[in-house]
């Protein structure tokens, strides 16, 4: 498993009964999850003296229980990015802090490319990734069906001073997209994706990971270049192993390009017992130059 343990802004403290609870720089939020699935918990104190608790409903949903006077939103840092962290519905924070693993992993391999570096991130969400590769010194394709959190996007690079980095975003269906840039010629050294398990593009398109995937992986290949850096893909979808998202890459990538391919679960160490929180999975195809 890769872990993100080298947070300093965000710390996972404990875990049990499909909850955790985390301090996000100097405010601790309740939030479910459902990979806690054990009923023991190491500190009943890190439980207590909470900001916000986020209730799952039965009938689906939910929504923020507030315990003390919090902003509207604040910042954490991760290594010199900066990320704007907002409680929204359905629980989330607008950041995934286990996808450090992945930052490191662009950042440290696109500085030593030592060449220009074009990166397309589909599904790019608020933008952690899309912020690590332009900091790196890439130009970015940041593309993501929801204007809000390409606007959102846009906050994080400015405040990783980015605001005049060469980032391009772009709010459209990701396939269509794609199609698109295969038409004019566009090429990229690399290409990220965190394809949702389920969704629906600015005009209604349906998205379903097990229908989608592979053939948009297929897609992308017509736009990757002659000599490409990797391909990070990320999936939170139940029911699709490490193992399945590898042998993808491995039958698309893998086969056009010398490199290697690995998939991992991707978690977050917790605090009180030392175990690690899964949150899904990576898997990358590189090139040899890459490590």
């Amino acid at each position: 498993m890769l872990i993100a343990d080298n947070w300093k802004d965000y710390i996972l403290l404990d875990a049990a009964h499909g909850e955790k609870v985390e301090f996000w720089g100097d405010i601790k939020l309740r939030r479910p999850d459902p990979q806690a699935i054990w009923q023991e918990h190491c500190d009943e104190k890190a439980w207590k003296n909470l900001h916000a608790h986020y209730h799952r409903s039965a009938s689906g949903g939910g929504s923020w229980e507030y315990f003390k006077k919090m902003p509207q939103s604040w910042q954490v840092k991760y290594e010199n990015l900066t990320f704007n962290i907002k409680p929204m519905g359905f629980k989330h924070t607008g950041l995934f802090p286990e996808q450090a693993v992945n930052w490191e992993f662009i950042m440290r391999n696109i500085k030593k490319a030592n060449r220009p570096i074009n990166v397309l991130n589909l599904f790019a969400y608020t933008g952690g990734a899309t912020v690590a590769a332009a900091y790196a010194g890439a130009k970015v394709v940041h593309v993501d069906a929801s204007k809000g959190m390409t606007a959102w996007a846009k906050e994080n690079a400015a405040s990783s001073g980015l605001a005049n980095a060469p980032i391009r975003y772009i709010v459209d269906d990701v396939i269509k997209f794609v199609e698109r840039e295969k038409r004019r010629g566009n090429k990229y050294d690399c290409i990220i994706m965190d394809p949702p398990s389920y969704g629906r593009g600015p005009k209604g398109e349906i998205w379903k990971f097990e229908d989608e995937f592979y053939q948009l992986v297929c897609k992308c290949m017509d736009v990757m270049s002659d000599n490409p850096l990797f391909f990070i893909v990320n999936s939170y979808t139940t029911g699709i192993s490490p193992s399945v998202v590898g042998n993808v890459l491995k039958l698309t990538v893998g086969k056009k390009y010398d490199g290697k391919v690995m998939s991992d679960e991707i978690g977050l160490p917790i605090k009180s017992s030392g175990l690690v929180l899964p949150c899904g999975l990576t898997s990358r195809w590189y090139s040899n130059s890459c490590d």
